[in-house]
């Protein structure tokens, strides 16, 4: 169970979140889904300094799907990275995982927001591997969902909107009912989109494959900086549409994320993949991974917001 921070941040002042860290029930997100977030993890480096990992990067990913469902945050981007180190300063916390999110507030109740509030706040709470040490380690065992990711025309793929998850939720609680770690989704057309809440890279042959930006897929920042870590790395990658077969066949799966990180998967649909185990290239870009947002590896310094 998650336990937040102390302290948040609301409308560019911290607060307390005992006190404050509620909303009304008729709040407009709450009923139609309408409302903008991000996921946001800050880590503390071997230096024994702390930073955000690609904080504006994530942030500007918030006012796109603000834009997308044409809400206007009351503040400006800065104002959010601002409030994202205060948060963890306030609390303070060297690591943790970060909820920026942008709300329509009580007011109209019909399906038109004509006159709701525009609430911004920013969470925090301790937030260790998600898909567990073991996973990280050893790697997960995934289930092809029978819910398919969102058709690009019914849905906008690119932005992390609220109400927009429910079918990464069903096809998780799909998943774990059935005895596995994490759901896979298919798209509309029968091609590997992404995990329930992550995006899907293969390697075969010594070559990494992952659905094109194209796709029905979130363009990942974690997806970013992978692709970025296999070019310098020396790694062939293309993005390409994958098959379900082409996923039971590969050598190496991988899945990323802000909260999954670079998290091998072993198993798909009771299939072993590779050797059953994190495989050789998944290794090498997790430790990488790992290197640059906590190591001493100060190769991409702008990938840093210290605070």
């Amino acid at each position: 169970m998650v336990e937040p921070a102390l302290k948040f941040w609301r409308d560019g002042e911290i607060r307390d979140w005992a006190t404050q860290g509620s909303v009304s029930l008729l709040t407009h997100s709450l009923h139609y889904g309408v409302g903008a977030f991000e996921g946001i993890r800050a880590y503390r480096r071997a230096d024994g300094r702390s930073a955000v990992f690609r904080l504006r990067e994530h942030i500007k990913r918030l006012y796109d799907s603000c834009r997308l469902v044409m809400i206007t945050p009351n503040l400006g981007p800065l104002d959010f990275e601002r409030g994202c180190c205060e948060v963890l300063s306030a609390n303070g916390m060297s690591d943790g995982y970060l909820r920026p999110m942008v709300l329509l507030g009580d007011g109209a109740m019909g399906i038109l927001p004509v006159s709701n509030p525009t609430l911004s706040v920013v969470m925090a709470w301790s937030w260790g591997a998600y898909l567990g040490q073991e996973g990280l380690d050893r790697g997960i065992r995934c289930k092809v969902s029978s819910y398919a990711r969102h058709h690009i025309n019914v849905a906008f793929a690119k932005g992390k909107i609220t109400g927009q998850y429910i079918n990464s939720v069903m096809a998780k609680t799909e998943a774990k009912g059935a005895g596995f770690d994490e759901a896979l989704m298919l798209d509309v057309n029968g091609y590997v989109s992404e995990g329930s809440g992550e995006n899907i890279f293969l390697v075969k042959d010594g070559r990494i494959t992952t659905p094109p930006l194209s796709a029905s897929i979130l363009a990942g920042i974690t997806r970013d900086t992978v692709i970025t870590l296999a070019e310098e790395e020396g790694i062939p990658l293309r993005e390409a549409p994958i098959t379900r077969d082409e996923l039971y066949l590969a050598d190496e799966v991988f899945l990323t994320g802000t909260a999954a990180e670079v998290t091998p998967v072993r198993e798909v649909d009771h299939r072993t993949i590779g050797q059953g185990c994190r495989g050789e290239i998944t290794a090498r870009l997790q430790q990488r991974y790992f290197d640059v947002v906590k190591g001493s590896d100060d190769s991409h310094p702008e990938w840093l917001a210290r605070y």
